[in-house]
């Protein structure tokens, strides 16, 4: 092999290992963001709660209020008797008597009513703060492992950066240009082996001439296929030498 084609196969090889550090990247990241959003669901379900007792105590509030206002007008129902002058004003006053009695009843059964669902609700978020406590306690945990894990990947893509860098300095640069070109496209198979006469890039089988010129040239080869740079793996280079 020639030593630009082999210079391109170690290259290649390297930036196959730095882009293999993305799947791990995105896979703890993952991890991190799936508890994360198992907690905000939590999180958005405590607010939900929060939200249901304050409607329930305003509720409650009201009713009270009202309960307040129809006593008050009772009172002054009675009041008013002692100044009746006929039947017609005697009737009007039991009316509004018994309308306000009527509100008041259901006044008291709406705040008793909202009193069972402030307790349902009150237990609910007991209930969802302890999951948001156990949940929370799991995200820092991950959050950690992953952020040791990610510091760790970093490590060691900056010393394969490094290794890549010293490596593109003493590559001749058309051959690195038409390289990074092809990498563009293919990706991590800029640079592919020629196996059971078949490029491995796309699978396609060389004719005779194009694989001989593979096995004999001196000079760096593209499939005619798909453009990808081929190589003979050193086995099997050492095979059709001999």
């Amino acid at each position: 092999m020639n030593t630009h084609l082999n210079e391109l196969v170690e290259l290649s090889a390297l930036d196959k290992s730095i882009d293999d550090f993305t799947p791990l990247i995105e896979q703890a990241q993952k991890k991190l963001a799936k508890k994360v959003t198992k907690r905000d669901a939590v999180s958005e379900k405590i607010e939900t709660i929060n939200a249901q007792i304050e409607d329930a105590n305003s509720k409650i509030a009201s009713y009270e209020e009202q309960i307040k206002v129809q006593n008050e007008q009772m009172s002054q129902s009675a009041t008013k008797m002692d100044a009746v002058k006929n039947e017609k004003e005697l009737q009007a006053l039991q009316v509004e008597e018994e309308l306000a009695k009527e509100r008041v009843v259901f006044a008291n059964e709406e705040i008793s009513r909202q009193n069972d669902i402030l307790e349902t609700r009150e237990n609910e978020l007991v209930v969802a703060n302890e999951e948001f406590e156990k949940i929370n306690k799991e995200v820092e945990k991950v959050s950690l492992e992953v952020n040791e894990k990610l510091a760790s990947i970093e490590k060691d893509k900056s010393k394969l950066f490094a290794e890549r860098e010293s490596k593109i300095i003493a590559i001749d640069q058309k051959i690195l240009a038409f390289y990074e070109k092809i990498r563009v496209w293919a990706r991590n198979t800029a640079v592919v082996p020629v196996r059971k006469q078949a490029c491995f890039g796309c699978y396609m089988k060389l004719n005779d001439s194009a694989y001989a010129e593979v096995i004999k040239s001196e000079d760096i080869k593209t499939c005619p296929n798909c453009g990808r740079i081929l190589h003979l793996e050193k086995q099997q280079e050492e095979n059709e030498a001999s």
